[in-house]
Formats: C-alpha cells, structure tokens, sequence
C-alpha cells in the first residue's frame, strides 16, 4: 500500500503500528535472551569474585558438580527451604569436599563508592554466617553469561563435565528441589 495515498487516519496511525512491531520485536528478542541455560548446555565460563576481591572462574571449578545459587537482595528468601536442606546435605564431609558451591550475589546496583565498601563488609558478614564464601557479581557479567532474571533466585547446577543438568528460576517446588538434590546425589556418589 503506497502511503501517499492512504487516508490521513491511515498515514497517522501507521508510526503507531511499526512502533509497536518494533517494540513486540525488542520485548521477543529480549525474553529470548534471559532464558536459562538448558539441561546439556555447555556451562559458561563467567568471573565473580569474593568480598576481598579473589577472583572465581567457573572454569576453574570443572570436574566438580558445580551448585550456583544466583540472588539479590529482594531474591534471597525464596529458596531458603531449598538453602536450608542443602545446608542439611553439606554437613557430611564428603559432599562438602565433593561439590562446588557458587553462591552469587547480584550487587550490580551497588557497584560505586561509598556503597560498594558497606556493601562488601555485609557480604563478608552474610558469608561467616552462612559459612560459605559468598561471591559478588559487581558489574552483571555473571547474570549475563547465564542468562539469569534480576530479582528472581537462581538455581543451576553444573555436572563435574561441565554441562547445565538442571536450571530454574524462582522459587522451586517440593519435587524440583528433590531433582537437584538427586542430581548431586548422582553425581557424588556416582
């Protein structure tokens, strides 16, 4: 259809329309993006680092089950039944030397002075508590290697030949949360 002669109504509303194709388009195109690693994906290799600022490359952690647990501060209740059993699961020896725990914050928000300081003083705080090294993605790089959501809590786990077995988001139901602890199970025991 030639727009030059085109009703006037026509002419006006047709910037409407290829507005809203376009941002149709960028919304698909983005919901595409921030899909989760699938189950047999290679896992990528992405940097965080500790509150004193050592550095972690996942694939430094291959030949490990690898167990990502990805949160910010409004994400970090939501699988705190699932925390609390693996911490139930952590307390033999076996599966602490075994298994790699990535437990990953998303501190992007914070990443300038004089916040970034107070900021590392709770993580180092938060991971005495827990015991467990809490690593900080400053800058989102980790969040976008993987795909993760902001604000949603993130649950991946790695096998030791560094294929994704199994990825979610949110927070997991009963039977999901036996799937992972199944799959570690497996990959520890053998």
């Amino acid at each position: 259809m030639n727009m030059l002669n085109c009703p006037p109504a026509s002419r006006r509303s047709w910037p409407a329309r290829l507005l809203s194709v376009a941002a149709l388009s960028v919304a698909l195109l983005s919901g595409a993006a921030l899909a989760l690693p699938s189950e047999g994906d290679r896992a990528p290799n992405a940097r965080v680092e500790d509150a004193d600022g050592r550095v972690l490359q996942m694939k430094a952690l291959r030949g490990k089950p690898i167990l990502i647990v990805y949160e910010d501060k409004d994400s970090a209740t939501q699988n705190q039944a699932f925390k609390d059993a693996l911490a139930k699961l952590a307390k033999g020896d076996r599966y602490r030397r075994t298994i790699a725990l990535a437990a990953i914050a998303d501190v992007s928000s914070y990443d300038f002075w004089p916040v970034k300081g107070f900021v590392k003083d709770a993580i180092r705080e938060e991971s005495r508590k827990v015991g467990a090294t809490i690593y900080c993605d400053w800058d989102g790089s980790f969040r976008a290697a993987y795909r993760l959501r902001r604000g949603i809590s993130n649950i991946i786990l790695v096998g030791k030949n560094g294929q994704v077995l199994f990825a979610a988001e949110g927070a997991l139901k009963p039977e999901a949360q036996r799937k992972v602890i199944g799959l570690l199970r497996k990959e520890v025991e053998g």
